[in-house]
C-alpha cells in the first residue's frame, strides 16, 4: 500500500538546475513531503560534463538514477518546460520496470510529447529554426533566452535567472521519444498552464491536455517561471493535486 505521501521527483527545464525549484522546496518539505530536485547532465552544477552528444535517454537516466539511488517506491515526478520530456520518458520505462511505483505526473508549463513525438515538434517553425541555428554556433547546445523579456520576472529574478542559467544540451532536439502511451495515460496528470504571460512554445500542449481525457489543469496567472514568480500558488497546486489522488 502506497504511503500517504508521496515523494516529489523535480525535474527542471532547459538552461536550468536543481537550483531553480529553490523556493518551493522548504514548504514542501515543511509540508511533510519528500522531495528531491534532480539536475540534468550538462546543466546547473553539472555543466562541466556537457558534451555534443547528451540525448534525452541520458536525461531520463538521471532521473532513473535518483530514483533507484534513493530507492523511491511512490513517486510523482514533476517537470518544467524541456523536462516534461525527461518525465515522460522516465514515467514509461518506470511503469514497464516497477508498475505501481509512480503515482502521478505533474507537467509544469512544460512540454507533453505523445508517442513519436521529440522536443521541437510542438514548436512554431521560427522558433525551431532559430534554436538549430544558434545551437550550431555553440557545439549542440543553446544558449538561454534573456529573462528580462517575456517571462513577468522582476529585474531581481531575472538577474538571478540571467547568472545561473548555463548552455542546455541540444542533441536530443528533433529526436523522438518512442513509448507506450498507455503507460503514461494510465496514471493521473496535472497540467500547470501559466497563462500570464502565456510562454508561446507551449501553446499546443495547452490545447492538447485540455483535449485529450484523464488531465487535471491548474491554471496561474504568471509567466513560465512560476516557481520563481509564484511559489505559493504552485506549491497548493502540487499539494492539491496529490490530495486528489486515490492511496
Amino acid at each position: 500500500m502506497p504511503a500517504s505521501r508521496p515523494a516529489l521527483v523535480l525535474v527542471h527545464g532547459a538552461w536550468g538546475g536543481a537550483w531553480v525549484w529553490r523556493r518551493i522546496l522548504g514548504p514542501l518539505r515543511e509540508a511533510g513531503y519528500e522531495v528531491h530536485a534532480v539536475t540534468l547532465t550538462g546543466d546547473g552544477e553539472r555543466a562541466h560534463l556537457r558534451r555534443p552528444d547528451i540525448s534525452l535517454q541520458t536525461h531520463i537516466d538521471d532521473v532513473i538514477g535518483l530514483v533507484e539511488a534513493e530507492e523511491l517506491d511512490d513517486i510523482i515526478l514533476v517537470g518544467h518546460s524541456y523536462g516534461g520530456m525527461v518525465i515522460t520518458g522516465a514515467a514509461a520505462q518506470l511503469q514497464e520496470a516497477r508498475p505501481g511505483a509512480l503515482r502521478g505526473l505533474v507537467y509544469v508549463d512544460a512540454m507533453y510529447p505523445r508517442p513519436g513525438e521529440g522536443w521541437g515538434v510542438a514548436h512554431p517553425p521560427e522558433i525551431a529554426e532559430a534554436r538549430l541555428a544558434a545551437a550550431a554556433e555553440h557545439d549542440n547546445a543553446l544558449p538561454p533566452p534573456d529573462p528580462t523579456e517575456g517571462f513577468a520576472l522582476s529585474a531581481e529574478d531575472a538577474a538571478w535567472l540571467c547568472r545561473r542559467h548555463v548552455l542546455h544540451p541540444f542533441g536530443m532536439y528533433r529526436v523522438p521519444l518512442d513509448y507506450d502511451g498507455a503507460l503514461v495515460r494510465s496514471l493521473p496528470r496535472l497540467f500547470v498552464d501559466c497563462t500570464d504571460p502565456a510562454y508561446p512554445t507551449i501553446d499546443s500542449i495547452r490545447r492538447l491536455v485540455r483535449d485529450e481525457p484523464g488531465w487535471q489543469i491548474a491554471e496561474i496567472a504568471t509567466g513560465h517561471f512560476p516557481m520563481v514568480t509564484e511559489p505559493d500558488r504552485l506549491v497548493r497546486a502540487l499539494r492539491g493535486f496529490v490530495d486528489s489522488i486515490p492511496s
